[in-house]
């Protein structure tokens, strides 16, 4: 108990210890030497965002050598950035244009006059991508501000402007900006003019105390108050000063809050086209209108806004908001595309949810592929299932070689794709209903039937509804009834790896003798063999190789392998898509027939008995618990083995 206790305390008081090394407070002369030595001190917000941002790094997203990944993005210069990296994924297209405008804004270019409007559908991340800036400002160093400074505000807007050339040759910065009416008056009123004397202190951002992070929600047209964007005055000070005072100021506004930080717009275009002048002010002349008769009020801060692409087609149509429209960056938030990327979307969510139940193999696939295929739209080059493989930067194998379809061209001639479809909020949906009818867990056989439900259930308009059962009844039913059969096939076949391997190797072997036109060398006596062309076939005609197709495919296997060992890359049965799709079905056919006969058997002989259970073993050294290897076996004998 006291282990624990001493425990809690040494937290706290390193915690405090690292608080109050943070805290300074002297002069304005103290912080202009500051300055001097650290100019970044006096950036302004989007340069503050664009290095938290950078801080943490970033990786071409091409030096990683990953085929999928090439195959996906070719040469397009794609980074990803550490900041996002574990939150946010498949939409690495999507964050460098939100990163790229941070950084013309960090430059002083005309996005630092624009407001960044982040537009997608429901669910797609728009939420997630400004809490994520917003838990990086909270996590930042601290700023120095005016000491007692309603917003916060840059100590070097002290100087007068006279000056302000000769001390930013001095220190290196840019001075821009006025001080607000309050320390106006304070430094004439308090300090004599004496600016020097002016106390700075250090300020951290945040978004529950309301420093540096502004939100402002949609606000009822009949009740539109701009004082939730620029303060207002307090009343109860109207006794005791005149209405011109600065001191009756409440500078409590959005902008005023996040002053030096973000203001964050919730679905921006649920408000009158007449409130949202003053964001547009804000942004583009960097002033908003101080409450009463108080002039103007600097302001620095990135404005970020986002909504649905409904409300943003019904605001672009009107030509009236031309001005606005002018003054705004579009950056889509599509849903993701890719498979891989979209069943991380639903481990991170799991693993930040109280969801504890056993998770059978292939659940989040088979979701994840139903989210990702309702997001796509047809095209007469190929169905939505190869287009599914091929914007997961998988090889397509098609008639025995690689389907020479680009990823890429798919993409751009279909440029609404993710913005539309399922979102990640119906898959979690239906994955807390399957587990609510099956609290042994679930698997995707109880998630699809959920999905099936909740399809049903949803106010959709009837030919989506229909393409959506299609796509579950039937597309994923096939897709779903192949990974089950090589389940089983990986799960019966002893050392699975290692007999693909091997059948690979003995592939080679005979291909390379008979292109070559040499013999092969028996590894047992060392007696020299012509090729076996009967093996060879074997393995081809699982892919459709037959005939004088075969030749050019041995030819094809040995120049892409002969190519791989030649850059240093190791080789093995996964090297060469094809192939490998003749290997995996090769072993599948080999155990199908026995697969069939123990699966489908009511009354098993010993024999069968002992296999069938060395069949669940295998499953649940795969990650299947006894209830999903007993629930995905029976499945197996009703869908997949058919008299």
């Amino acid at each position: 108990m006291a282990d624990t206790r001493n425990g809690f305390t040494e937290i706290i008081q390193k915690d405090r210890a690292r608080r109050e090394r943070q805290e300074w407070r002297g002069t304005f002369v103290d912080y202009l030497e500051k300055v001097k030595k650290e100019p970044l001190l006096a950036r302004l917000a989007h340069s503050r965002v664009y290095d938290m941002i950078m801080r943490k790094g970033a990786e071409d997203i091409n030096a990683a050598d990953n085929p999928h990944v090439k195959r996906l993005y070719g040469d397009e210069p794609i980074k990803v950035y550490s900041f996002f990296k574990d939150e946010f994924f498949g939409i690495e297209r999507t964050l460098a244009q939100l990163v790229r405008y941070f950084h013309s804004a960090s430059l002083h270019g005309e996005e630092s006059r624009q407001v960044l409007y982040l537009m997608g559908p429901v669910g797609a991340g728009k939420s997630s991508l400004i809490e994520r800036l917003h838990r990086g400002l909270e996590n930042v160093e601290p700023i120095y501000a005016i000491e007692g400074c309603p917003m916060r505000e840059e100590p070097l807007h002290l100087l007068p402007r006279h000056l302000r050339k000769e001390f930013e040759k001095m220190l290196d910065v840019h001075i821009e900006g006025d001080l607000c009416p309050v320390c106006r008056f304070r430094l004439k009123e308090e300090f004599d003019g004496r600016y020097e004397d002016v106390p700075v202190i250090t300020v951290d951002f945040s978004k529950r105390d309301r420093r540096g992070i502004g939100v402002v929600p949609p606000v009822d047209p009949n009740n539109q108050d701009t004082s939730v964007l620029i303060g207002s005055e307090d009343i109860s000070k109207l006794d005791l000063y005149s209405e011109g005072d600065p001191r009756v100021l409440d500078l409590n506004g959005a902008f005023n809050v996040g002053n030096r930080g973000v203001v964050e717009f919730i679905e921006v275009f649920k408000n009158e086209t007449e409130y949202l002048h003053s964001m547009i002010t804000a942004t583009q002349e960097k002033f908003v209108p101080a409450p009463g008769r108080h002039g103007t009020v600097y302001v620095d801060t990135c404005i970020v806004a986002h909504s649905n692409e409904a409300e943003w087609q019904k605001f672009k149509a009107d030509h009236t908001n031309e001005a606005i429209l002018d003054r705004i960056v579009v950056v889509k938030v599509p849903y993701n595309l890719r498979l891989s990327e979209e069943i991380k979307i639903y481990g991170k969510l799991l693993h930040h949810s109280d969801f504890r139940a056993h998770i059978a193999p292939h659940t989040l696939e088979v979701a994840s592929m139903f989210a990702i295929l309702s997001r796509l739209e047809p095209t007469p080059k190929c169905d939505l299932i190869t287009k599914l493989r091929l914007y997961n930067g998988e090889e397509v194998v098609e008639k025995g070689s690689t389907l020479k379809i680009n990823a890429k061209e798919l993409q751009e001639a279909a440029s609404r794709e993710g913005m539309f479809g399922i979102s990640t909020r119906f898959i979690m949906k239906a994955l807390d209903n399957a587990l609510a009818d099956s609290e042994e867990g679930i698997n995707p056989i109880n998630v699809r039937e959920a999905l099936i439900v909740m399809v049903k259930q949803s106010e959709l308009a009837d030919d989506t509804r229909k393409h959506y059962l299609e796509l579950l009844q039937d597309t994923l039913h096939k897709v779903y009834l192949e990974i089950l059969e090589k389940e089983i096939t990986k799960a019966f076949v002893y050392s699975y790896e290692e007999q693909a391997e091997t059948l690979f190797q003995n592939y080679l072997d005979h291909a390379e003798a008979y292109v070559n036109k040499t013999r092969v060398k028996d590894w047992d006596t060392r007696e020299e063999l012509q090729p076996d062309e009967n093996f060879l076939k074997s393995v081809e005609e699982q892919i459709a190789i037959v005939g004088s197709a075969a030749d050019g495919f041995r030819q094809e296997v040995i120049a892409f392998l002969w190519a791989a060992t030649r850059r240093g890359e190791k080789v093995s049965y996964q090297s060469y898509e094809p192939l490998k799709e003749a290997i995996e079905k090769k072993l599948t056919s080999s155990v199908r027939d026995l697969s069939r006969i123990i699966t489908k058997s009511r009354t098993r002989d010993e024999e069968q008995a002992r296999k069938y259970d060395d069949l669940v073993k295998n499953l649940l050294e795969r990650g299947y618990n006894e209830h999903s290897a007993e629930v995905v076996l029976k499945y197996a004998a009703n869908n997949l083995w058919k008299d």
